[in-house]
C-alpha cells in the first residue's frame, strides 16, 4: 500500500495545525502546567506575571496583621508546614508561600485559608 505525499503534508499540516493551537491554549490557561503541579507535585499556583504581584511592602503588611492566622497555619505540624513571603522572582513584589509535607496537610492549609488569596494576596501551596 502507497501513501501519498499529498496525504502525509495533509497529516503534518493537521499535527502542526494541533500543536499550535495546544500551545495557544497552555499559554492563555497554563492548562497542562497547573495539571501537572495539581496531581503530580500536589502543588497550587496562582500563575500571576511579576506586574500582577503586590509590593513586598503590602505583603509585609498583611502578614504582620494576620500573625494569628499563620501561627495557625505554622501549627498544624510544627517543622513540617511554614510560612514565608517570597520576593524571589520578582524584585520589589512578592507573594506569600505556604509549605507543607503532606497533602493532608495542605487540607488543612486551605481550610484555614478558604480563599484564592490570603487576605488579598497570591498564595502558592508547595508540598516540600
Amino acid at each position: 500500500m502507497k501513501i501519498s505525499a499529498r496525504f502525509v503534508s495533509a497529516v503534518l499540516l493537521l499535527t502542526l495545525v494541533l500543536c499550535v493551537g495546544i500551545s495557544i491554549l497552555e499559554v492563555q490557561t497554563k492548562f497542562f502546567r497547573k495539571t501537572y503541579d495539581e496531581i503530580i507535585l500536589d502543588n497550587r499556583g496562582h500563575y500571576l506575571a511579576c506586574e500582577q504581584l503586590p509590593l513586598e511592602a503590602e505583603v509585609r503588611r498583611v502578614m504582620e496583621n494576620h500573625q494569628d492566622v499563620i501561627k495557625k497555619i505554622e501549627q498544624i505540624k510544627p517543622g513540617f508546614v511554614g510560612v514565608e513571603m517570597d520576593t524571589s522572582n520578582c524584585p520589589g513584589k512578592a507573594d506569600i508561600l505556604f509549605w507543607y509535607g503532606t497533602h493532608e496537610d495542605r487540607l488543612q492549609i486551605e481550610g484555614i485559608i478558604a480563599g484564592d488569596t490570603f487576605y488579598g494576596i497570591p498564595y502558592r501551596l508547595e508540598n516540600r
